[in-house]
């Protein structure tokens, strides 16, 4: 078999509602109900928080705009990595392509945490059946990874089913409210949107929208690619923004808006916001559906990041920058090397944390999501501000598709990075000095990417070359890109 076949994706797997299921199901809704929301309840603007919800959607939808612009030129495995080469040159690309990586690694070993914290509880209060957390975490990656290695178009039929189930239960939730106690429009009044802390609440809801940016990852999966991540994008960050600031406002209308961030603040310790309005609202069979759903939610987070964190890993192995064997693909497309690599990943980090004795939601969960989540959010105003660079550099006359709307999501995104690293503990969960230091790391990744970079224009042309000419693979029609000299 030739290496440019063992090296490529399958083409052509994925449509529109594909990658939404797979971005959607990193997003996980449920989950983001579950702990998200009500975080942002309890520490943020309180009975204000379905506000806070439905302008970070906004603000990602400003973004998205020059986001479908790049996505209609660009057409890579490589994600926002992709997106910063061709914006701000090939160290700055790198740079970020190592703090992508870093942030898609630590959120799937986070994942483990979770589900495996989840699972113990869930289970042994339901069967009697009680292992440790560890068990049950690794079970699940397990799976995971089974799964990813059937391909991307496997992968989205699982996700795709996991989120309409509980999307499902969240839209039974947000009915019953409506019903039974109607929706308090005073929720959206400048008292209830001004009251606790808007920018954590708006900081925190920032987070309930991460995986979003999956949908370039899948470009070279998709159905005529240059249409079809574009209009993924507009309707994934659409859809996360009703159903998360819908269900939102139903859970503060149930408790009462001026009401809401006590009754949140009395559950913040157990984390049942959630499922003790449904047991009042739904009943007791429903809510128990509610809370094996969560699991599902759980599972369908840890596979749609591990897709994601593989196809970076991927990307950077077929431009050079790893070893050139992780960009191995199998006859069904899925990129296998990379994918073991990844999980093998995963399952040392959370068996050694397990070996320490580390509590899993109070330790393996804050570090990796938290550093995970900071990642993220600097990758995409990294991206944000390489899209109006770009454009910029290339003359293009679409003022207000290139630079007045991208802009405009850039200094969101800046706003929601620079609350992220001032407030990285309620992001993280937790105050523990290890915990704290973990935003370094970002720092490590920017200077060693950048400082590698250099380093390969110096000594190893041909890879450094390669930064550039792997993205002109799939984007022949753009050879007098900018970045073509840099």
């Amino acid at each position: 078999m030739s290496d440019t076949v063992n090296t490529t994706l399958r083409k052509n797997a994925l449509g529109v509602g594909a990658i939404v299921f797979l971005v959607l199901a990193a997003v996980a809704p449920l989950t983001g109900m579950v702990v998200v929301a009500s975080l942002a309840i309890a520490l943020g603007n309180g009975g204000g928080s379905p506000f806070a919800f439905l302008a970070v959607a906004v603000t990602l939808l400003l973004f998205a705009v020059g986001y479908g612009k790049m996505s209609s030129e660009l057409v890579n495995a490589g994600g926002f990595y992709a997106f910063v080469v061709k914006g701000l040159g090939r160290p700055a690309g790198l740079a970020a392509g190592f703090i992508a990586m870093l942030g898609y690694n630590f959120f799937v070993v986070g994942t483990i945490g979770t589900s495996g914290f989840f699972m113990t509880i869930v289970i042994a209060d339901k069967t009697g059946l009680d292992l440790p957390w560890l068990f049950w975490g690794l079970l699940s990656m397990a799976v995971c990874y089974l799964m990813a290695l059937r391909g991307v178009d496997f992968s989205s039929k699982i996700l795709g089913i996991s989120l309409v189930l509980e999307t499902s239960i969240l839209v039974i939730f947000d009915v019953a409210v409506l019903s039974q106690t109607g929706f308090d429009l005073s929720a959206f009044s400048v008292d209830a949107i001004t009251s606790g802390s808007l920018s954590i609440g708006l900081l925190l809801a920032a987070t309930g929208f991460l995986g979003f940016e999956a949908t370039s990852l899948f470009s070279e999966e998709a159905k005529n690619p240059l249409k079809t991540v574009p209009r993924a994008t507009y309707v994934a960050i659409t859809l996360i923004g009703v159903i998360l600031g819908v269900t939102t406002w139903a859970v503060v209308s149930a408790t009462g808006v001026a009401a809401a961030q006590g009754a949140s603040l009395e559950h913040l310790a157990t984390g049942d916001l959630v499922f003790s309005l449904s047991a009042e609202y739904l009943g007791t069979f429903l809510t128990d559906v509610m809370v094996w759903l969560l699991l599902v939610s759980l599972f369908a987070a840890m596979l749609a990041f591990h897709n994601s964190s593989s196809r970076y890993i991927f990307s950077l192995g077929r431009a050079r920058i790893l070893p050139h064997v992780l960009s191995k693909t199998s006859a069904n497309g899925a990129p296998y090397v990379a994918s073991s690599v990844q999980a093998g990943f995963a399952v040392i980090v959370a068996v050694a944390f397990a070996i320490a004795g580390a509590d899993p939601i109070l330790t393996v969960v804050p570090s990796m999501l938290g550093f995970g989540t900071l990642a993220i959010l600097v990758l995409q105003a990294l991206a944000a501000l390489s899209i109006v660079v770009h454009f910029r550099r290339a003359g293009d006359p679409r003022l207000g598709s290139t630079l007045i709307a991208p802009g405009l999501g850039f200094l969101g995104l800046s706003f929601a990075v620079v609350l992220a690293f001032k407030h990285f503990e309620i992001v993280a969960g937790s105050d523990a000095k290890a915990v704290t230091m973990l935003p370094w790391l970002l720092v490590a990744a920017l200077v060693g990417g950048i400082g590698y970079a250099l380093y390969l224009r110096t000594s190893k042309e041909a890879v450094y070359d390669a930064l550039a000419s792997d993205l002109e693979r799939f984007d022949d029609h753009l050879h007098n890109s900018p970045i073509a000299g840099r």
